[in-house]
């Protein structure tokens, strides 16, 4: 079976190495991985600012690389809601685009889901000294319903997972909400960051490297240079 690998453009641009790691988790299950050379981006910046011209390019550009594939795994939850909630509504006026997309919609997961909903792997032990927090993504949570599938595979893997609180209020970065919002921004990255330290854990992991580099930005900034934030994808695949 091919996956094809929407890299996202944040793995891609930023933390090229938690792409590695992806690939890593899916062949391991035994998959081929396939990753699209000319993908670009899945238009959610586009969409969220109104841009539904643009978007609605970027989403057909992106329906003519990846329906080939028989899954499209995504590392990230709001590319992930992007492309399986919200391209129906930029195709909404083509029958056949909504046709189409309707075959490739039941494809598109998230990396956890598609571990544990697909593959339904079963990983040994590894060497990850925990405990961590979970931070769940906005996107991922509320538009995808992941939230048990990462602590799962957590669980498998022997990391010790200690609840923060508020695991699931956002983390301030929201996309361009993070740029045209920046004062509210930084007072919800707060929060988040407290509860992280307050947690005890050593490090925080997560799906989506939006909060991944925006929690880690403001720990930074705020001092706090020994909290690892890490993607999930990393932990699991031993490279962490």
């Amino acid at each position: 079976m091919r996956v094809g690998l929407f890299v996202t453009c944040l793995i891609d641009l930023m933390r090229p190495e938690i792409g590695f790691s992806v690939i890593k988790l899916i062949e391991r299950a035994g998959f081929e991985v396939v990753v699209p050379p000319a993908q670009t981006c899945c238009g959610q910046p586009a969409y969220n600012s109104g841009e539904r011209g643009l978007a609605r390019d970027l989403a057909l550009k992106t329906l003519r690389e990846f329906e080939q594939f028989d899954y499209i795994v995504v590392p990230s939850g709001s590319c992930g809601g992007m492309i399986r909630v919200h391209y129906g509504d930029l195709f909404g006026d083509d029958p056949d685009l909504m046709s189409r997309f309707g075959r490739l919609r039941p494809k598109v997961f998230e990396l956890t889901e598609f571990l544990v909903e697909v593959a339904k792997v079963e990983l040994p032990p590894g060497e990850f000294a925990g405990p961590v927090t979970y931070h769940d993504s906005c996107s991922g949570l509320r538009e995808l319903g992941v939230k048990t599938q990462p602590r799962a595979l957590l669980a498998q893997a022997g990391v010790a997972v200690t609840e923060m609180k508020d695991c699931e209020h956002c983390c301030g970065f929201g996309g361009t909400f993070a740029v045209k919002y920046g004062d509210i921004s930084t007072a919800i990255v707060d929060e988040k960051c407290a509860n992280i330290g307050a947690s005890g854990a050593g490090a925080v992991v997560l799906g989506d490297l939006g909060c991944m580099l925006n929690i880690e930005g403001r720990l930074r900034r705020k001092g706090d240079t020994a909290t690892r934030v890490l993607h999930i994808a990393q932990v699991l695949a031993g490279d962490a």
